[in-house]
């Protein structure tokens, strides 16, 4: 056979190869998460501490700043992951919700309200009564049953103290035909500094891989994603040994978790500023099984940071920094002082 006809056969090859790929189609769809930086409804709970977002506290937090800050977070989750997917995020993980009230509200908006979003929501033992919940578009996603785990912490200096903090919610479900799990956090602050409040993470940690491991011993093939503002990077202790969320690049080892995020991190990229440097608290996390090459169910695609130039602060010091909605005791008409992040899951659509 001469070279003539083995570039002929190549080229037919390829034409044939190209008119395959063509023919097979994937459905996309997003999964996402965000900070929404206290939103709080304008009422006074006299239970919680909430009493500086109400008109005569601290912030001046009337109903006028409310309905704002509503519209700006839902024109925010309609956008997320736009870039490939059709439509808004499937599953939206939230934190910084004080109370069911606020997420209705926050559905009802213009930019969203079509989608019907159906809500998972527990009120947590948190001081200042803020939670985390997980909102779901109620054509593509069912859910069978949720828990809220609570993390039960006591103060390192005086172990009579109980600390109380958000619980984390596992929601079980059927997304578009097929089950998965979501568990969603919100690991305690760095107050009082990094080291002196490890401790916390270390034992919010421990919860989430606990939680992980029950679903793991009942589906050992389980399809999980962890989601959460967890006040650590990828790269600490609490996320890659107490979590063990091991680098996707990583091998990958049945009933492992796995952080997409840890690249993007190394990149200096971040979802909160603080002293003019990056952190990536905001992360998603998947189970090994997501990973695997067969995409006649949902697997995993992409991670990103939805930083978009209409989120970030335009001018100033902390130009380019997260738009916050509230600074110096005033409303700033911003979004929040996180980005939020998201996954893109696919499948095979004939």
């Amino acid at each position: 056979m001469n070279i003539r006809s083995i570039l002929i056969i190549l080229s037919f090859c390829l034409i044939q190869h190209s008119e395959a790929q063509e023919a097979t189609s994937f459905k996309i769809i997003t999964i996402a998460f965000y900070n929404l930086e206290n939103l709080f409804d304008y009422e006074d709970d006299p239970i919680t501490f909430d009493d500086d977002r109400t008109p005569e506290g601290k912030d001046h937090w009337t109903e006028t700043i409310y309905r704002a800050k509503l519209k700006n977070m839902a024109g925010v989750l309609a956008q997320i992951g736009a870039e490939r997917a059709t439509a808004p995020p499937v599953i939206i993980g939230v934190c910084e919700i004080e109370n069911r009230r606020v997420l209705e509200d926050l559905l009802n908006e213009e930019s969203l309200k079509e989608y019907q979003y159906g809500i998972v929501h527990e009120d947590s033992p948190d001081r200042r009564g803020i939670d985390v919940a997980l909102l779901y578009r109620k054509r593509l996603f069912t859910p069978t049953n949720s828990v809220a785990a609570e993390l039960v912490m006591h103060d390192r200096k005086n172990p009579s103290k109980r600390i109380y903090t958000r619980d984390q919610l596992v929601v079980s479900g059927m997304l578009d035909g097929e089950r998965i799990h979501f568990i969603v956090c919100h690991w305690p602050s760095r107050s009082g500094g990094k080291a002196g409040s490890n401790y916390k993470r270390i034992k919010a940690a421990k919860l989430t891989r606990r939680l992980a491991d029950s679903i793991f011993s009942l589906e050992p093939y389980a399809r999980i994603i962890t989601m959460g503002d967890f006040n650590d990077d990828p790269t600490d202790n609490s996320i890659k040994k107490e979590l063990n969320a091991r680098n996707i690049s990583e091998e990958i080892v049945p009933k492992s978790l796995y952080n997409p995020m840890y690249g993007i991190f190394k990149r200096g990229i971040g979802s909160l500023a603080w002293r003019d440097g990056w952190n990536l608290f905001d992360q998603l996390i998947v189970s090994s099984e997501l990973l695997k090459t067969n995409y006649e169910s949902y697997r995993f695609y992409r991670a990103g940071i939805y930083n978009s130039a209409f989120l970030q602060t335009p001018t100033g010091r902390y130009k380019g920094y997260p738009f916050r909605s509230f600074s110096n005791g005033t409303f700033t008409g911003g979004y929040s002082d996180h980005f939020p992040v998201y996954i893109y899951l696919i499948k095979r659509s004939n």
